[in-house]
């Protein structure tokens, strides 16, 4: 696609990438065919296409309106274009640009901006843990809307073991997260046990917090950026004792870290060890098949027998955010879990995409429905999946139990 930049966009860093970016789509049209929000809406400017067109004319010169912006809010930013695309055109990095350009030129209406803000403050905030502890104490009593943002209340230990005290040789770190030791502590505690079951001790640095894509993703780059650059220095000590990798049990979370390397690229004090902590970052999923032979003999045969059908929803910051599908499916079932993804539409999102469920909630709960709807047809006595707002979206839509994979398996050891 052929770009001629504006002249207060030329030389410019985010005019730069923008143009990198533009410059190899071929308006094919191939991502629309993918994009949730197209096919919900039937708007050409509600798919990748047609914001690719819009962020375009904005680099180009053209002053945004409060119609561009929506239709760049309306972007789950799923990435699923990106799998489809067969030019490698990188969307994700193209609408974090253009949504940067396009807010410092349209003021949202008053409502809108304090709802961000107090997502972009309030989620990472200390003050979040003790505020859904509150939730959950009087979640009976809550208004149904509300009520689906507050999970039960949910233990963190099995068979008394919460976190486990054996040192091991091998060593990773993990991110515990900022909504999730409050919302689902479960997944962090099962997550060390796994590990440690095989032999891989796991280490949380006190002083890592949220991974930085809440404020990052709410057009508060710079306030993003801040969590990456603490993280890293949380990290670093840890890295420089050789630790094998930094495991992450949060999908979103992953997908945010692996690209520390790109977004602090020109940071002088940061490039190198950005990029060094994106290489150490893993999914929990991509340690599994060196995991399956050590686990499966510790497995307990009748809980795997009474397992039953778990359906997996593999989350789109997964599969499409850090390219890894079929991997949990296909080792769980090594383990012998009888283990699908839905018949239909597997590829599509869920319609959580972190705040978005808050920001955009008719068009999540369609998208949480109709995935429902094809997970459900296959009977699952659970769904599995692997990050938190995915899990919790999903389970306030459904009777049936909703939990990270890790989980099931921690339930199964010995």
């Amino acid at each position: 696609m052929q770009t001629n930049l504006a002249p207060q966009y030329v030389g410019t860093p985010e005019g730069e990438a923008a143009e990198a970016i533009l410059r190899k789509c071929v308006h094919c049209g191939f991502c629309t065919a993918t994009c949730p929000t197209y096919q919900l809406l039937g708007d050409e400017l509600d798919g990748p296409r047609g914001r690719i067109y819009l962020m375009k004319q904005v680099f180009e010169g053209a002053t945004p309106t409060r119609a561009t912006q929506q239709h760049l809010d309306r972007c789950l930013t799923c990435r699923n274009c990106e799998s489809t695309c067969p030019s490698g055109v990188q969307y994700g990095h193209l609408v974090d640009v253009g949504r940067k350009v396009v807010d410092a030129q349209v003021q949202r209406p008053m409502g809108e901006r304090l709802l961000r803000w107090a997502l972009k403050e309030g989620l990472p905030s200390p003050l979040f843990a003790p505020a859904m502890k509150l939730g959950q104490a009087v979640r009976g009593v809550l208004p149904a809307k509300l009520k689906a943002k507050v999970p039960a209340p949910q233990t963190a230990e099995r068979n008394g073991v919460v976190w486990p005290t054996q040192t091991h040789a091998r060593k990773v770190l993990m991110l515990a997260g900022c909504v999730q030791p409050a919302m689902l502590p479960n997944i962090n505690t099962a997550t060390a046990r796994v590990l440690n079951a095989a032999g891989i001790q796991t280490i949380v640095a006190p002083e890592a917090g949220c991974c930085g894509a809440v404020k990052f993703h709410l057009n508060d780059q710079d306030g993003g950026m801040v969590h990456m650059r603490n993280n890293i220095d949380a990290w670093w000590p840890f890295v420089e004792q050789g630790v094998e990798a930094i495991v992450m049990n949060a999908s979103g979370c992953g997908v945010m870290v692996k690209d520390y390397g790109h977004v602090l690229k020109d940071d002088a004090l940061y490039a190198a060890k950005a990029k060094r902590i994106s290489e150490l970052t893993q999914d929990l999923s991509e340690l599994l098949p060196e995991l399956v032979p050590v686990l499966k003999p510790k497995l307990k045969a009748h809980v795997l027998a009474n397992a039953g059908m778990q359906a997996f929803h593999p989350p789109c910051t997964l599969q499409h955010g850090q390219k890894l599908k079929g991997g949990v499916e296909t080792h769980l079932a090594e383990l012998g879990f009888a283990i699908q993804v839905a018949n239909t539409e597997s590829h599509l999102c869920c319609g959580s995409a972190g705040t978005y469920s808050v920001l955009n909630p008719e068009i999540s709960t369609t998208l949480r429905d109709r995935k429902l709807g094809h997970l459900d047809a296959l009977k699952p006595k659970a769904i599995l999946s692997a990050n938190v707002g995915c899990i919790t979206h999903l389970q306030s839509g459904t009777d049936v139990p909703v939990k990270h994979w890790v989980e099931v398996l921690d339930e199964a050891l010995n």
